[in-house]
């Protein structure tokens, strides 16, 4: 697993990056936390460095690399940091290794299915089919951000790019953990966990941007469980990009 490691002092933070994203997107968080704390940003399989097949790109997988990473660096009690499908990933990891989590910090993150892991996995596969993955990715990734850049064309264009051997084959992956596992990952947590919101999404998977005061399904589901929710309002999915100062405020 590719990775890159900076700074000194503790909790270690282990920063884990979204479906078709890289440890770069990562790059404010990694710059500003390396003055107090050690910081590790990681590429997934399949995506950025790290080499990876289909069938080795799921949840289940990541959860395992992202813990074997922590205990390969003797990291002692680390905060995991997840953005999109990295909450699944650090929430998972922190079932493999709960007594090394100090605490999870879950970046926008989102539920794409709540039962019938099966039913929800073959549903999901059916959109793909149905679309096909590059319009499928296209539509994913164009409505994370809600003001036209360079910087979401260059994220939806290498998302594009990078994704079309393993997105297929992941993302219904991700929606069967969703719906199988994700409940089963909070029952097991021990340690707290801040969520940092700024987009909501529906059944079409549509975001729209967060107000203050605003809730959703998600929201109300990470405050069950008892998570401090935090808005950061009228910002785009990639929260760490667009609004890195309030992110690490957030966290720090």
């Amino acid at each position: 697993m590719h990775f890159v490691r900076a700074g000194r002092g503790a909790p270690a933070l282990v920063l884990v990056h979204g479906f078709a994203c890289t440890h770069e997107d990562w790059h404010a968080q990694l710059v500003h936390f390396q003055r107090t704390h050690e910081a590790v940003a990681c590429d997934l399989r399949g995506h950025g460095r790290t080499p990876g097949q289909p069938a080795e790109c799921s949840i289940e997988h990541y959860g395992g690399d992202v813990a074997a990473l922590v205990n390969n660096l003797e990291l002692a009690r680390s905060v995991l940091i997840g953005h999109s499908m990295g909450c699944r990933v650090v929430l998972e990891a922190a079932r493999l290794i709960p007594d090394k989590v100090a605490g999870i910090v879950l970046v926008d993150g989102s539920r794409n299915a709540t039962r019938d892991p099966e039913g929800a996995e073959a549903a999901a596969r059916a959109t793909i089919d149905k679309l096909g993955y590059a319009p499928f990715a296209q539509m994913l990734f164009r409505q994370m951000f809600f003001r036209p850049s360079a910087e979401a064309d260059a994220i939806v264009t290498r998302a594009l790019k990078s994704s079309a051997e393993f997105g297929p084959a992941l993302w219904p992956r991700i929606t069967r953990w969703d719906a199988g596992q994700m409940d089963a990952a909070f029952d097991r947590l021990r340690a707290p966990v801040l969520a940092i919101q700024s987009t909501t999404r529906n059944a079409e998977l549509k975001r729209a941007p967060l107000k203050p005061g605003d809730t959703s399904p998600w929201i109300d589901y990470l405050r069950s469980r008892g998570a401090r929710v935090e808005i950061v309002p009228d910002t785009g999915h990639f929260t760490q990009l667009e609004a890195p100062e309030t992110v690490n405020r957030l966290i720090d």
